[in-house]
């Protein structure tokens, strides 16, 4: 595979696991992510989710950048919207500061998922309307250029390069292309759409200083493990927390795959939509999808997730894909 790999880990909690335990296994997950030779580490944003403890991507990055000394780490992403570009320019620099040509600035528009989670941010929806203007702003305080707020300096951020990434949902992608930043997508609606978007995102993009030519990091869900429905399994926990979530409202801690309910017609259905188009099989089926993937896309690297109740399993699928493609791809050689 000849492009680099990289983790996202959003800091799931298991059932009868405290939320302080889930984040300090993350940080713990980043450092054998490193010894794997994984390229970036990225942790996110959430708020008020039972099954997810990463809410404050910056401060948790910071962990990570500490406890190790290679591998790039980053946000997969702030979300914009909940927070002052200011603030987000001045937690970057900072980290860029500390721990110089290692961080990663990985930006999203969405806002919290509940009426009370919005309220409690001081946020709503229409806050990510105004997404692209915050984004300008942000970049601004690194350029030292933003004129929102005249005389005003974002430091440490000023005079830093910090590489910029905007996940694609809603206009993400035309954003990203606007204003010369690397993309990140899933392809959730298939691969043909996000084929699709990729193409438009290259033919719009325009060079800047971060970015001189488009980059594309494709993110998905892959599992490996002995045999096809070993690996099915390990991706049962976390999709049957969404459809619990889409059923109930509420994304709870995740199960054991053994301690799942029957699910009914409609759960069964939801899970398999949940499960559609994540990758899973032995290390050979997920080398020939690996492939399929990037050829499709062009993607210029992967961004690997993988949440399920066994946190042994969980770094044994990480490992058998890391023997799969190699230290170099991994590391983006």
């Amino acid at each position: 595979m000849p492009v680099p790999l990289s983790v996202l880990d959003r800091s799931s909690t298991r059932t009868g696991q405290d939320t302080s335990a889930a984040v300090r296994d993350t940080v713990r997950f980043a450092r054998q992510a490193e010894e794997l030779g994984y390229h970036r580490f990225w942790v996110s944003e959430h708020h008020g989710v039972p099954g997810v403890a990463g809410s404050a991507p910056t401060v948790l990055a910071s962990a990570i950048a500490a406890a190790t000394s290679r591998i790039r780490v980053g946000t997969g992403g702030v979300m914009l919207p909940n927070h002052q570009p200011i603030v987000v320019a001045e937690q970057f620099g900072t980290l860029e500061a500390l721990y110089p040509g290692r961080i990663d600035m990985g930006l999203g528009r969405s806002v919290g998922f509940t009426n009370g989670v919005r309220g409690a941010l001081g946020h709503g929806k229409d806050d990510a309307d105004r997404f692209g203007e915050q984004v300008r702003e942000l970049l601004g305080y690194f350029t030292g250029d933003q004129r929102k707020h005249p005389g005003v300096h974002g430091y440490p951020a000023e005079g830093l390069r910090v590489p910029a990434f905007v996940l694609a949902t809603g206009a993400g992608a035309d954003l990203a292309a606007d204003l010369g930043l690397a993309l990140v997508i899933a392809p959730v609606a298939g691969l043909d759409a996000v084929a699709t978007r990729i193409a438009a995102y290259r033919e719009r993009f325009r060079p800047s200083e971060l970015w001189p030519c488009p980059y594309v990091v494709v993110s998905s869900a892959v599992a490996v493990a002995d045999t096809t429905e070993q690996a099915r399994r390990l991706l049962l926990p976390e999709a049957w927390s969404m459809v619990h979530a889409r059923t109930r409202g509420v994304f709870p801690p995740l199960r054991p795959a053994a301690e799942l309910p029957t699910p009914t017609a409609r759960e069964a259905r939801l899970l398999e939509q949940s499960l559609s188009g994540q990758i899973h099989g032995t290390p050979e089926q997920v080398s020939s999808e690996l492939a399929e993937l990037v050829e499709r896309t062009g993607a210029d690297e992967l961004l690997i997730t993988l949440s399920t109740f066994d946190r042994a399993e969980m770094l044994d699928s990480y490992a058998r894909l890391a023997e799969l493609v190699g230290p170099g791809a991994l590391r983006g050689a």
